[in-house]
């Protein structure tokens, strides 16, 4: 029988949601021993772009992942250095293993620095959520979309418009393949564990009664002024409803260096980051979700619960199409929440092929190619 070795790589936070489900599939695909198919050898290799334990162990934890065969500790640094750093640490693993296929996934540094190390390489590459595309380059994940796509074997888009993005940039058709959104598929899986969550108990409060708020990018939180703004914002939100807002590191670290108070006591819970599972129970049962993160943006549409992204852009345009979420600024960001908290309590609808089933697609179009 055929072995096809396979490494998949998580670099951040958001690849562990998608390669988690991956990685279950592929084992249920060799336990199944069906005559002729290929037996799938894999290497999990975690590049440490992502080094806060509460921001990323946590989550192999939550999601059953086994621990990674190579941890390539990068940690953090400038988006050259870090780019560099994953580059340099995945050529010897790529030498030794001489893998088949690389599974790369999302929009991080680690997708498209270990991208190039294999196009060099001439090891086929599947990238899993192709084709998004904010237009925004300004934004370093655009670049790194951008680039990925462009050096891609396989482009395994979540939606329709990721189609259509990479048909416009020339790609042939060939490479491209709808396998739907593998984070819907660990949502799926998780829900039942979500769902015994203890955090709304752990902080009072009631569901679709209170506010569920994430912001990290440097557009938000590196400037003071900005900063100031969406503090005020939902120091004022907290007055009408609870506001949950887990503190995410680089967050913390500006509220500091800005010698940014927030009035916490009137509504506002300000608390550590969280795990999966208490995400997922924040984003299914808040009356509003505020955020800059893009798979937040998704999860809320699943749910089907308002969402506001602070941001002139999305990656994501369905979930504005067809899902709940709504683009919005600073100078209408008080106005938004008004609209959203006096609207319905649930909005929009699943996108097509948001149904679970994502991992076992991306699965079946590289065991196809690999014929």
């Amino acid at each position: 029988m055929k072995t096809l070795k396979i490494i998949v790589v998580a670099g951040a936070r958001p690849n562990f949601m998608k390669v988690a489900p991956f990685m279950k599939r592929i084992v249920g695909h060799n336990a199944n021993d069906r005559s002729g198919a290929a037996r799938v050898e894999t290497r999990l290799v975690h590049t440490g772009q992502h080094y806060d334990e509460k921001m990323s162990e946590v989550f192999f934890r939550e999601l059953g992942i086994p621990q990674p065969d190579i941890n390539l500790g990068v940690g953090s640094g400038s988006q050259a250095s870090q780019t560099a750093s994953v580059m340099t640490s995945f050529e010897p693993v790529c030498v030794k293993e001489k893998p088949d296929w690389v599974v790369v996934v999302g929009d991080v540094n680690s997708t498209v620095a270990c991208t190039l190390v294999c196009a060099k390489m001439g090891i086929r590459v599947a990238h899993v959520e192709a084709g998004l595309r904010s237009y925004d380059r300004t934004m370093p994940e655009e670049i790194n979309r951008l680039v990925t796509d462009a050096l891609a074997d396989l482009l395994l888009t979540p939606s329709e418009d990721g189609n259509e993005n990479l048909r416009r940039e020339g790609v042939s058709e060939e490479r491209i393949k709808l396998v739907g959104n593998i984070m819907i598929d660990s949502l799926i899986e998780n829900v039942p564990m979500s769902r015994q969550s203890k955090i709304l108990k752990q902080h009072q409060i009631e569901p679709g009664r209170f506010v569920f708020v994430t912001l990290h990018r440097p557009s938000n939180v590196d400037g003071r002024a900005s900063l100031t703004a969406i503090m005020a914002e939902v120091e004022r939100l907290a007055r009408r409803l609870p506001v949950l807002f887990p503190i995410h590191p680089r967050t913390r670290k500006m509220l500091g260096e800005f010698g940014i108070v927030p009035s916490q006591g009137q509504g506002l819970h300000l608390i550590d980051p969280v795990g999966y599972h208490d995400s997922l129970r924040l984003t299914e049962n808040a009356r509003l979700v505020l955020t800059d993160s893009g798979g937040l943006q998704e999860e809320a549409t699943y749910f089907r619960t308002p969402c506001l992204t602070l941001r002139p852009n999305t990656e994501r345009p369905v979930t504005v199409t067809i899902g709940s979420n709504r683009l919005t600024n600073l100078d209408r960001l008080a106005r938004d929440v008004d609209e959203s908290l006096n609207g319905p309590e649930r909005k929009g609808q699943v996108p097509p092929l948001w149904d679970g089933n994502t991992a076992q697609r991306t699965l079946e179009a590289i065991l196809d190619l690999s014929k």
